[in-house]
C-alpha cells in the first residue's frame, strides 16, 4: 500500500475498495481486471484508490493478507478441546463448517482460486500455508489421539489437506447445489479415511486399556450398554458394573 490509512473512514474506504476487487477478480480473472472497474465496483474515485494502492497487483496483494489473516484467526477458533474432543463425525462437521464459513467471503474464494489457477500472480501466499495447514491439522489430530505418533499425524493431515483442497477447488467452479453436495462429500470423506485412526471406537478402546475397575482395579473389562447417556463397563473379575467416569 502506499500508505495506511489512519482514520475511521479512511479504513472504511479500504475495505471497501479490497471488498470491490475481490468480486472483480472473481468475475473477469486477475488479468482482465482493471483499477477503474475495481473503483467502479467500489463507488469511489479512481484517484481515490491510488491514494491507497499503486496498482491491481498492490490490490492483490493486499488480499493475500486478508485471506491469510482470515485463516489463521479460524484455525484459533477450531482449536479448542471443546472441538477436537467431539465424536469423530461432529469434529469433522464443526471444522468443515468452519471452512465453508471462511470461503462464503469473496476474498478467500477468489484468492485459493487464483493460488491453484495462476500462482504466478501471487507475491505473498505460497507453498508454506499449505504446510502450515498440514501442520495444524497434524496437531489437532495429535491432540485427539497423543498415542499416534508425529510421522503418522503429519501423514495423515497431508492427505486430508491435499484431498480437501482438490474438493474445494472444484466447489468453488461449481454451482451453489453441486458445491453443496461437495462439500458433504469432504465430510464423508476424511470421516472415513480417519476413523482407523482417531475414529470414536479406536478412543474408546484406548481408554479401555488404561481403565481399571473401581472395585477390585482389574482391567479385564468389557462394554455394558449405555445409561443417562453413559457408557458402562462390566469387570470380568468381581462382576460389577460402573460408568465410564468412574474408569
Amino acid at each position: 500500500m502506499r500508505r495506511l490509512p489512519k482514520q475511521q473512514r479512511g479504513k472504511q474506504r479500504v475495505e471497501k475498495i479490497l471488498d470491490a476487487a475481490a468480486e472483480v477478480f472473481a468475475e473477469v480473472g486477475y488479468e482482465a481486471a482493471t483499477t477503474h472497474a475495481i473503483a467502479m465496483r467500489a463507488n469511489t474515485a479512481v484517484g481515490s484508490l491510488y491514494q491507497f494502492f499503486p496498482d491491481k497487483a498492490a490490490i492483490f496483494r493486499a488480499l493475500e493478507i486478508r485471506h491469510v489473516e482470515r485463516v489463521r484467526a479460524m484455525w484459533a477458533k477450531v482449536n479448542s478441546p471443546a472441538i477436537v474432543q467431539l465424536p469423530l463425525r461432529q469434529m469433522i462437521q464443526r471444522l468443515v463448517a468452519a471452512v465453508a464459513k471462511l470461503f462464503e467471503q469473496p476474498t478467500s474464494r477468489v484468492v485459493f482460486v487464483q493460488f491453484f489457477t495462476a500462482p504466478e500472480i501471487f507475491q505473498t501466499i505460497d507453498e508454506s500455508l499449505t504446510q502450515e495447514a498440514i501442520a495444524f491439522t497434524a496437531s489437532l489430530l495429535k491432540q485427539r489421539h497423543s498415542a499416534l505418533s508425529d510421522e503418522q499425524c503429519s501423514l495423515l493431515a497431508e492427505v486430508c489437506v491435499h484431498c480437501s483442497n482438490t474438493l474445494i477447488l472444484i466447489a468453488l467452479r461449481s454451482s451453489e447445489t453441486h458445491s453443496q453436495q461437495l462439500i458433504q462429500q469432504i465430510e464423508d470423506l476424511l470421516v472415513s479415511y480417519l476413523s482407523p485412526h482417531v475414529g470414536d471406537e479406536v478412543l474408546q478402546n484406548e481408554v479401555m486399556k488404561v481403565m481399571k475397575c473401581p472395585h477390585c482395579q482389574s482391567e479385564r473389562l468389557s462394554k455394558n450398554g449405555h445409561r443417562h447417556g453413559k457408557q458402562r463397563y462390566l469387570c470380568k473379575d468381581c462382576g460389577k458394573q460402573f460408568p465410564a467416569w468412574k474408569g
